[in-house]
């Protein structure tokens, strides 16, 4: 499975987006509709799943779903 695979399973499984709504361009907060709560637990999924670090105020930064793909990515 590639990184939007994984990151799409962590979006449906874990906080229970529809998978047809996620997209690389899906924005997280005006199309996906997440809100502060939904955010921490990703950032949380996605150290948990990659061992990666997220700073507090990464996050603010990334817009879509392909812009958490890059960062993952950047990561690893």
């Amino acid at each position: 499975m590639n990184m939007l695979g994984k990151i799409k399973e962590l979006l449906c499984t874990g906080i229970g987006f529809d998978p047809k709504s996620i997209t690389p361009e899906a924005r997280l907060v005006e199309d996906l509709e997440m809100d502060p709560i939904d955010t921490m637990e990703l950032a949380i999924a996605l150290e948990d799943e990659f061992s990666i670090e997220f700073p507090d105020d990464e996050f603010a930064h990334l817009k879509t779903v392909q812009d958490v793909v890059d960062f993952v990515e950047k990561q690893q």
